[in-house]
């Protein structure tokens, strides 16, 4: 035998009936959390930041890559002079 019942409640009724916890601060708190770090890490996306991490980092690169040429360089002109 097979019956159907319709229940008409809201959301906030049926977690009262089936006795779950009401998380809805919890979930509260989450979302303000999360907006805050969003809100960080935007800033650290502002054109500004971006180019000046980029460049120094650009700087550090080129001159470590100048510094392994001009090694190379060197130590191929001794090799080629005998030396």
């Amino acid at each position: 035998m097979k019956f159907t019942v319709n229940v008409e409640c809201s959301p906030e009724e049926a977690r009262r009936f089936m006795g779950l916890p009401d998380v809805t601060p919890i979930n509260e708190l989450m979302v303000q959390e999360m907006g805050k770090r969003m809100e960080k890490n935007l800033a650290l996306m502002a054109p500004e930041t971006m180019m000046s991490s980029w460049m120094s980092i650009g700087t550090q690169a080129q001159d470590a890559f100048l510094k392994l040429m001009t090694s190379a360089a060197t130590g191929a002109a001794k090799g080629a002079r005998g030396e």
